[in-house]
């Protein structure tokens, strides 16, 4: 069965069974007069009704069971794309042959952080950072952070359609 399919069904069953006996015990409460069922009649709806429910939570076990397998997937396949992205930047770190301190700059550029921030973490000057990031982008072939972010972006598309970096898109 389809996993859209799966939840409004379970809210149904759910809904159907709670509602007899919600709708029972507010007719008593509220003196709401009806026709009385027999004995046996009464107990084969009330025995429905926690079966519904029943199978309300069986379904729902079954979803969150379910759900928390595509999670572990998602999260493994996260993790695997974490580590070829940072197979690639080392690729690309050692093809340009930076330095261990412009392999440093080079990440923190890539994740958005500004030149004073960058100076902060590696308690260097501002100036040392931006001759850094200078260098980084001469030696990659790119005159700022926008073009050394796509050359990263521009890998991840290409892996993620499956096509060669020498295939034409």
């Amino acid at each position: 069965m389809k996993f859209r399919f799966v939840f409004p069904l379970m809210i149904l069953v759910q809904a159907v069974g709670a509602l007899f006996f919600i709708s029972d015990i507010a007719m008593s409460l509220l003196g709401i007069e009806r026709e009385p069922l027999d004995w046996q009649r009464r107990e084969i709806l009330e025995i429905g009704a926690a079966i519904a429910l029943l199978i309300g939570l069986v379904m729902s076990a079954a979803l969150l069971t379910q759900s928390q397998r595509r999670l572990g997937r998602a999260e493994a396949q996260l993790e695997r794309a974490s580590g070829a992205f940072m197979e690639v930047l080392q690729q690309h770190f050692s093809q340009w042959g930076l330095t261990p301190a412009e392999r440093d700059v080079a990440f923190f550029v890539l994740k958005g952080f500004s030149t004073l921030e960058i100076s902060r973490f590696r308690n260097t000057s501002e100036g040392t950072v931006k001759a850094q990031t200078n260098a980084i982008y001469r030696k990659a072939g790119v005159s700022g952070r926008g073009q050394l972010m796509s050359i990263f972006i521009d890998d991840l598309l290409t892996d993620s359609l499956g096509q060669s970096k020498d295939e034409p898109k």
